[in-house]
């Protein structure tokens, strides 16, 4: 996908996802963000994901898959979310805050895609591109491109995510599955900041 934010932008939100998390340890409010200061990108409405590993071990991760707060607001929101709401972990520790690395996906609009058969739906997904969104009723689950890493095999992915969303293994074969793609714009501390330190 084409690139919409700047280096400058990209160091920016990870040094604000860092100082909220940071702030959020040591029971601070969030920092405040100065829209007016912003580029464009930063201050327009944006969906996002913060990723946090530790030794390339997932920490946490949560975030946003429709945009309906100001990018930098929503990293900011995410980041904290992360550390402290997900609830596959225990909220970060102060002593975690060095071993921790942060990543940012910032979303594209999801779009819903047309399939008539789970074989179509295997054929349109595009694995290493496409974030997907699983929906049923009220019940729905997503993952990150980057996740195709670890499940490079489309209907493998397609059960871990039916199973991620509460739903049977197989449900992404059976009638009255909805399914959304977007692309994700990431970045990385170990990428940004050290790599320019």
């Amino acid at each position: 996908m084409d690139e919409r934010l700047s280096l400058e932008d990209k160091r920016f939100l990870l040094k604000l996802a860092r100082e909220a998390i940071t702030r959020a340890v040591y029971n601070q409010p969030s920092p405040p963000v100065d829209l007016d200061r912003l580029s464009e990108p930063l201050r327009e409405e944006g969906a996002s994901f913060v990723t946090l590993t530790i030794q390339g071990q997932l920490r946490g991760c949560i975030g946003t898959v429709e945009a309906y707060l100001p990018l930098a607001v929503d990293v900011a929101e995410n980041a904290v979310r992360a550390a402290f709401h997900d609830p596959r972990f225990y909220p970060l520790t102060p002593e975690e805050l060095d071993q921790v690395e942060i990543e940012v996906s910032v979303l594209t609009p999801p779009q819903p895609l047309e399939f008539s058969s789970p074989e179509e739906l295997v054929r349109k997904l595009r694995p290493g591109v496409d974030g997907v969104i699983l929906q049923k009723g009220f019940t729905r689950a997503t993952f990150l491109p980057q996740v195709w890493e670890k499940l490079p095999d489309p209907p493998t992915f397609l059960a871990h995510l039916c199973t991620k969303a509460g739903l049977p293994p197989d449900a992404w074969q059976k009638p009255g599955i909805q399914v959304y793609t977007y692309q994700v714009e990431e970045f990385s501390e170990k990428e940004i900041l050290v790599t320019e330190a």
